[in-house]
């Protein structure tokens, strides 16, 4: 099995590719990769990545990652 990867750019575009392959009775599956950030997500993810560039973030080396999982 091979994986094929498209990035749609609209809906239409997703409609005529899903029509030309059942036309042609291929198995497919969909994923979708929309996550909706609220305004609060945002601004979290921005602070975590200042406080990171910062050097105001705590870290532990991957090997003792590694072991707790």
């Amino acid at each position: 099995m091979e994986t094929l990867k498209i990035d749609l750019q609209n809906e239409q575009e997703k409609k005529v590719l899903l029509a030309f392959l059942d036309s042609l009775h291929y198995q497919y599956r969909t994923e979708s990769n929309d996550y909706a950030l609220t305004d609060a997500d945002v601004q979290e993810i921005l602070k975590r990545k200042d406080d990171f560039l910062t050097g105001n973030t705590t870290f532990k080396p991957w090997s003792e990652i590694k072991k707790r999982y």
